[in-house]
């Protein structure tokens, strides 16, 4: 079976990899974080800058360029929309076997 080394990406891996579709820094991506999970999800700023740096490493988000030099904005890459897109399909499929099963 040829499986994705990214995946299974954790809920909050998932929700900042998608609020970095648009370039952020740290702070607003954990208020998207809370915004998208409907806030189920909240990432305490330690945990979020943690997060951001070992995504930096995978090469699954990039900084890019911004007017404040002070906030460090990011971006989510190229082989991260591709990871954020296998996830989802990943999902897809285990919540059709649910369906089917009448979970």
């Amino acid at each position: 079976m040829n499986r994705n080394k990214y995946l299974p990406l954790t809920e909050t891996t998932f929700y900042i990899l998608t609020a970095l579709l648009v370039p952020g820094h740290g702070y607003a991506v954990m208020q998207e974080v809370e915004n998208l999970s409907s806030g189920k999800v909240r990432v305490a700023a330690g945990t979020m800058y943690g997060a951001l740096e070992n995504l930096q490493s995978q090469g699954l988000i990039a900084p890019v360029p911004g007017p404040d030099k002070r906030r460090k904005l990011y971006q989510t890459t190229s082989l991260g929309r591709e990871v954020l897109h296998s996830e989802a399909e990943r999902l897809r499929y285990l919540a059709g076997v649910a369906d089917r099963l009448k979970l």
